[in-house]
């Protein structure tokens, strides 16, 4: 699959599981809304509470994954993205990705405290369909 097939595809996802590591290494999942914004498949920018178990486990130890997946009749395919996770409370980036209904969640608005971004990075992937798996790398900007 080429790499415009599996950007085309993450983007088609309403729901993607992030994985985040604990204090004692053990693998934490959980389904979040499909990202706020995409950069290819190499970074992913989601909203959250600062004040979240996600958001703590990935100030501590930023290692991370995400798994976009797509259950048919007859054909199951998923990508899985490893990479690292940042936690972002900068004031533009608040700003930039900011949706109306986002006061439900956050009370004082953008500049709420316990509103944050979370920038997913991508290193490397796999990629399944159909009993065939492919490993791949991340190309990186040589700008």
């Amino acid at each position: 699959m080429t790499m415009v097939s599996i950007e085309k595809f993450v983007k088609s996802r309403p729901i993607c599981f992030v994985a985040s590591v604990d204090e004692d290494s053990f693998p934490n999942i959980k389904a979040m809304l499909k990202p706020r914004k995409m950069q290819g498949i190499k970074e992913f920018y989601f909203s959250t509470n600062t004040s979240s178990l996600r958001a703590k486990q990935f100030l501590k130890n930023p290692k991370a994954s995400l798994y976009f997946y797509r259950k048919g009749l007859f054909r199951y395919t998923g990508v899985m993205l490893i990479g690292k996770m940042d936690v972002l409370t900068d004031e533009v980036i608040k700003k930039a990705l900011w949706r109306k209904h986002d006061v439900v969640f956050y009370q004082k608005g953008v500049d709420d405290p316990d509103y944050c971004i979370l920038r997913f990075t991508s290193e490397k992937g796999r990629y399944y369909r159909d009993l065939h798996t492919e490993d791949f790398a991340i190309e990186t900007d040589k700008t």
